[in-house]
């Protein structure tokens, strides 16, 4: 029986970044699975560029996929890219107590935890309705979980996702949207601006009035959260064609993590009305919003049955989580929902990326507990 390092190790080893199938990071555990006498259904797509795309949904030995889980447990199979430079993400080794590697623990870790725990426990004594979810491309977009979503391939009741959280049970989470924002003006030459219309200069006005309403936003605060506040950000700009022609178009990017409970157009709906008043003052202002994503936040109660099995078991108070995940959608169709895993998101999507070995060792024994029936 494999230990949970050398099941990471071995899950490091797979390449999985989201632009590239899953299949071999779903094959290994489809492995463990079956050697545990699990059952497995896959759900495959196929992403836009053509590639396959794998979710699966896993049940114990004499237990039906089909049908209401009293208790899913919910990770993905895919990893930010890493730079080129980082020669050791695919090598992943350890240090001072930690594991070293990319998805070391966004969200690798907590993979392998799950399947230590499902290797370690006896099937007899398995909890009726417990599954096990894999999915796909949620680090560009939840879109895996979002097609589970779509087909009603599950029906939970009690939901916990991987992801670091320092095992801490996060009950709460901010939610992500992302629009893509266009301004269009009137080329013409640089020496002759009376006869176009600046499309940045533009831009940079709707910016400003967005960072204004941004401020505003601040005020409202979520005692979990640190930012309290729904946060805005402008992550990219283009514009432009060339420095003497008068750029007819601009175009950037507008996220924001809203606090659960907040309206899912209340962002949007700002937007517009900013948007509307530099129309009023300049009739030729022109624009155009595209909504990509609205994921809304989530929270489960603090009495919440799961909420207090899990401090209990961890000895570690629930907290929040300041990034998105796929609790906001299975926060929609099941009752209790809470985030958790081992190592810390801060050093996750970068070359420092680690987890510690105790926190391993603890979430096994944690999540081994809870598959348990009592």
């Amino acid at each position: 029986m494999k230990t949970v390092v050398e099941h990471l190790s071995n899950l490091i080893r797979i390449p999985s970044v989201s632009s590239v199938s899953n299949r071999p990071v779903i094959e290994y555990a489809r492995k463990l699975l079956c050697e545990a006498k699990w059952q497995t259904r896959e759900m495959i797509y196929r992403d836009a560029a053509g590639t396959e795309k794998i979710n699966l949904i896993a049940a114990p030995p004499d237990q039906t996929i089909d049908g209401p889980a009293e208790l899913v447990f919910v990770c993905h199979t895919d990893t930010v890219p890493y730079a080129a430079d980082w020669t050791e993400a695919l090598d992943p080794f350890v240090a001072d107590g930690l594991l070293y590697g990319c998805g070391a623990c966004d969200v690798k870790g907590f993979f392998a935890c799950l399947l230590t725990a499902i290797g370690a426990s006896e099937p007899s004594r398995l909890l009726m309705g417990l599954r096990l979810v894999l999915t796909a491309d949620e680090e560009i977009g939840c879109v895996g979980a979002s097609r589970l979503m779509a087909a009603e391939s599950i029906k939970p009741r009690k939901v916990v996702i991987g992801e670091p959280t320092s095992l801490h049970p996060a009950r709460t989470g901010k939610g992500y949207c992302l629009a893509e924002i266009t301004v269009f003006g009137q080329e013409a030459h640089s020496a002759y601006p009376q006869k176009g219309k600046s499309a940045i200069y533009g831009a940079a006005r709707f910016i400003t009035a967005i960072e204004a309403f941004a401020a505003e936003l601040a005020e409202e605060k979520h005692v979990l959260f640190a930012p309290g506040f729904t946060t805005l950000n402008v992550g990219t700009i283009q514009g432009g064609s060339a420095k003497n022609i008068i750029p007819g178009q601009c175009g950037f990017q507008l996220e924001w993590r809203p606090n659960p409970g907040q309206p899912l157009d209340t962002v949007p709906a700002a937007v517009t009305e900013i948007a509307e008043e530099l129309r009023k003052g300049d009739p030729d202002f022109r624009y155009q919003i595209n909504l990509l994503r609205q994921q809304g936040g989530f929270e489960t109660a603090a009495t919440a049955p799961l909420v207090r099995s899990m401090e209990t078991s961890t000895g570690r108070a629930a907290t929040s989580i300041p990034f998105g995940s796929e609790a906001s959608l299975f926060a929609t169709i099941a009752e209790e929902v809470i985030v958790f895993g081992p190592g810390d998101m801060q050093m996750a999507h970068s070359d420092r990326e680690c987890v510690p070995l105790k926190e391993l060792d603890e979430a096994v024994a944690c999540v081994r507990a809870m598959m348990m029936a009592t």
